[in-house]
C-alpha cells in the first residue's frame, strides 16, 4: 500500500511561506475569561446498544478520577510545561479516547507505521495521521515524567518512553503528498513543530478550560439513540446554507436507515491560516443549531486539530467520529483539501477524498455518504446540479 499515490499533487518544494495559524484555545496568563468545568466527569465508557464499535473494540478512557491519586501524580512530575493550541487538542482527544485505541503519544516505531503504511504496528489496525509530541527541549527524554499544562490548569502527566528525530520531509511527502511550505500543513510540521518528538503514554488529570463545552466520546454515545444509523457532519468553516442542505438531505440518503441521525461535528481547533478562528465560528454554529431545531440532528464540538491533508485526513475524521458513536460520515468535494498559498490551485482532486474513503470504509466499519453536488435555482431553490441541468433550471 501506497498511501501517496492518492494524491494528485504537486511535489515540488518552495522555500515561501504564509501566515501563523489560528489559535482557538488561550493559553497561558492572557486567556479570556472562560467557563469551568471542574466537576465534569467521563460518564461510564459503554458501547451498549450503538451500532458503532470505537476503532479497536474498546473506548479509552485515561482521565483519573480520583483527586488524592491526581494530587500524588503531579507531586511525581519532575518539571512541567505549557501546551500550545495544537498539543492541547491532540492530549485531550487522547485522555477522553477520541484517537481511541491510542493511551499516548506515538513512539518512533508506531510513528513510521502510520507515516508509511496507515496502520498501527501489532493491531494492524488503520489510522490516517501520526499522533506526535514536538519539542526543542533537551529535557525531554525518556524516563522523565511531564506535567502538560494548560496555564496553571494540569492537563496530564506525561511519561516519556521514547525520543527521535524525524524525517519531516518523508512525513510530509507520504502525509500530504507534497513538500511544499505552500501547503499549510506541511508549513505547520516544518515550521511550529520542535526538533524531535517524543513518545509516551498520559494520565489525564483534567480537561482543558475554553469558552465551549467539546463533550467526550463517552458524553457524546450517551446521547444517541441506540440502534440508528448515526450519520457525522464535519466542517472547519461557519455553516452556510449548502452544508444545511447537505446534512439533512443525508437522511434520506441511500446509505441510511430511516431512523437515521446527524451528529453535526464541526472541529473547533487550530485551522489554516485564511480560516476563520474557532471561537468566532462557534458562535455562528449555536446561532444556527438554535435556528434550525430538529429532532434528528444533534450539535457537538470536537477540540481536533486541522492538517488539511485531503484522502488521508478524511481517514482520521472517519476513525474519531466512529469512537463517537458514528456509523456514517458525509464526504464532500475536496474533504480537508488546501490550496497553494502562492498559485491558488487545489493540491488535491475534487474526489480524492471521497474515492479513498470508499475504499477504506469497509474495513473502518464507517460508511461514506458522498455529499450531494446542490446548486441554487431561482425555480426551486437548492437542487442536485443533475436536476438543474435536466431541467434547464436557472443557477
Amino acid at each position: 500500500h501506497a498511501p501517496s499515490s492518492v494524491f494528485s499533487a504537486r511535489n515540488s518544494v518552495r522555500t515561501s511561506a504564509s501566515g501563523a495559524m489560528h489559535p482557538v484555545f488561550r493559553t497561558g496568563s492572557n486567556r479570556l475569561p472562560i467557563r469551568r468545568f471542574d466537576n465534569l466527569k467521563m460518564s461510564a465508557v459503554s458501547v451498549a446498544g450503538l451500532k458503532a464499535v470505537p476503532h479497536g473494540g474498546k473506548l479509552v478512557d485515561l482521565l483519573v478520577k480520583d483527586e488524592a491519586t491526581k494530587d500524588k501524580l503531579i507531586k511525581s512530575a519532575d518539571f512541567k510545561i505549557q501546551l500550545n493550541d495544537r498539543q492541547l487538542c491532540d492530549t485531550e482527544l487522547l485522555i477522553n479516547g477520541g484517537l481511541s485505541p491510542l493511551t499516548g503519544f506515538m513512539d518512533e516505531a508506531t510513528y513510521k507505521n502510520v507515516v508509511d503504511n496507515m496502520r498501527l504496528p501489532g493491531s494492524n489496525l488503520l489510522f490516517g495521521l501520526p499522533i506526535v509530541f514536538d519539542t526543542d527541549r533537551d529535557d525531554m527524554v525518556p524516563g522523565k515524567k511531564v506535567l502538560l499544562q494548560q496555564g496553571d490548569r494540569s492537563i496530564a502527566l506525561f511519561t516519556i518512553e521514547s525520543r527521535f528525530k524525524p524525517d519531516k520531509v518523508h512525513e510530509c511527502k507520504q502525509c500530504y503528498g507534497v513538500t511544499t511550505l505552500e501547503h499549510p500543513g506541511v508549513l505547520m510540521v516544518s515550521t511550529e513543530r520542535g526538533t524531535y518528538y517524543v513518545g509516551g503514554s498520559l494520565q489525564g488529570l483534567n480537561l482543558p478550560e475554553r469558552e465551549f463545552l467539546c463533550k467526550t466520546p463517552a458524553e457524546v454515545r450517551s446521547t444517541l439513540k441506540p440502534g440508528v444509523d448515526v450519520v457525522a457532519f464535519q466542517c472547519r468553516n461557519p455553516v452556510h446554507r449548502a452544508h444545511y442542505e447537505l446534512f439533512t438531505r443525508a437522511l434520506d440518503a441511500p446509505e441510511v436507515g430511516k431512523d437515521g441521525i446527524v451528529l453535526v461535528h464541526p472541529t473547533c481547533g487550530p485551522t489554516q491560516a485564511d480560516d476563520i478562528p474557532g471561537d468566532v465560528r462557534y458562535k455562528t454554529y449555536v446561532v444556527l443549531a438554535e435556528e434550525t431545531k430538529n429532532p434528528r440532528t444533534f450539535w457537538e464540538y470536537l477540540p481536533y486539530s486541522m492538517h488539511m491533508a485531503g484522502p488521508r485526513e478524511a481517514i482520521q475524521h472517519m476513525m474519531i467520529r466512529k469512537n463517537f458513536g458514528c456509523t456514517h460520515f458525509i464526504i464532500g468535494r475536496d474533504m480537508a483539501g488546501s490550496k497553494s498559498s502562492i498559485t491558488g490551485e487545489d493540491f488535491y482532486g475534487a474526489y480524492d477524498a471521497q474515492d479513498f474513503a470508499k475504499k477504506h470504509g469497509p474495513e473502518l466499519q464507517v460508511t461514506p455518504v458522498p455529499s450531494l453536488n446542490l446548486v441554487y435555482t431561482q425555480e426551486k431553490g437548492y437542487v442536485t446540479a443533475e436536476q438543474a441541468k435536466a431541467d434547464g433550471l436557472k443557477e
